[in-house]
């Protein structure tokens, strides 16, 4: 098969009888960050030595949205996304489980078993050091060794990536993007955090005020904490330079929760219901109730000459 197109299975019932040999990872791989990426490309290494598949095996919903629905965290990739950025780490398919009552009641060994050996034909796996499997997460390394040994399968153990001297996680990354801190956040994922949506029909008060503005859908996943940041909008193949505030525009009266991007570099374009991809790359400044839509004027000019600046510089 080839590794230019990643296959996806919905449940074990779709994968091919005969699948394996395969070298796997199990996890959420909310992000898909550096530490993941490191965790999947010595699966791909792995596989290609083998003449096997590589294999990611994840979950969804999250587990912890079932399990604990009113305490679960807002994702940084939710699924299609996550397939997306699955499919640029080299490996040859995507498992996604669907994370309901009778998965979460399977006890570590069931899950080796049933999932690992018998559906996917395991030769190895790799995880970090962290992992935790089965029936209230009640096994980990020590016991996903001894379950290798029992059924034939290698595991490889990995230790946790740093970035700039911080550990790499899902957790810390989603507590910076909320944090409003793109800088390290990005350290994190290797790549700017990004949220794909669709244009919203807006009120139109950035178009009369300065600048053609693009407003985003509703998002149910993670976003950045309130405040002006420059991003960089990608829409039907063309990239624009933008500011992009996020919050409720308490300057024009009722609160209105969007995210606002104003154009730097517009040129005419048809948006329709395309997609539209919002790269986060720098915080200019928390959201203000401005005195008058004035002040507010005076204050976007500032911003734009900030972000001018920010993408000059990284020319």
């Amino acid at each position: 098969m080839s590794r230019a197109t990643m296959q996806v299975f919905r449940s074990l019932a779709e994968i091919p009888s005969g699948y394996g040999p395969t070298v796997a990872a199990v996890g959420n791989f909310d992000g898909v960050h550096l530490g993941h990426r490191e965790i999947l490309s010595a699966v791909a290494a792995e596989a290609r030595a083998l003449g096997g598949r590589a294999v990611a095996v994840t979950f969804e919903p999250h587990p912890e949205r079932f399990l604990r629905p009113t305490a679960s965290p807002l994702l940084l990739t939710p699924l299609p996304e996550r397939l997306r950025l699955l499919a640029t780490t080299g490996i040859d398919a995507a498992l996604v489980l669907n994370f309901d009552a009778e998965l979460a009641r399977l006890t570590p060994r069931e899950f080796a078993q049933r999932i690992l050996v018998n559906a996917l034909g395991l030769r190895s796996l790799h995880e970090g050091r962290n992992f935790r499997f089965g029936k209230h997460a009640a096994a980990g390394i020590a016991e996903l060794t001894a379950l290798g040994a029992e059924f034939g399968f290698a595991v490889h153990v990995h230790e946790a990536v740093h970035a700039r001297g911080l550990e790499v996680s899902s957790s810390a990354t989603r507590a910076l993007v909320a944090a409003g801190d793109m800088r390290r956040a990005r350290w994190m994922l290797g790549r700017p955090f990004a949220v794909i949506s669709r244009q919203a029909l807006g009120r139109g008060i950035g178009t009369r005020l300065l600048v053609p503005t693009v407003n985003l859908a509703a998002y149910g996943e993670l976003l950045p904490a309130f405040g002006v940041y420059v991003t960089r909008l990608k829409v039907n193949g063309r990239a624009f330079q933008a500011v992009t505030n996020v919050g409720n525009r308490p300057t024009f009266g009722e609160a209105s929760f969007c995210v606002e991007s104003h154009i730097l570099d517009f040129e005419p374009i048809e948006i329709g219901d395309a997609p539209v991809e919002l790269e986060f790359l720098l915080r200019l400044r928390g959201e203000i109730q401005w005195p008058s839509p004035e002040a507010l004027k005076a204050q976007i000019f500032k911003d734009v000459a900030r972000a001018q600046r920010y993408f000059r510089l990284a020319e």
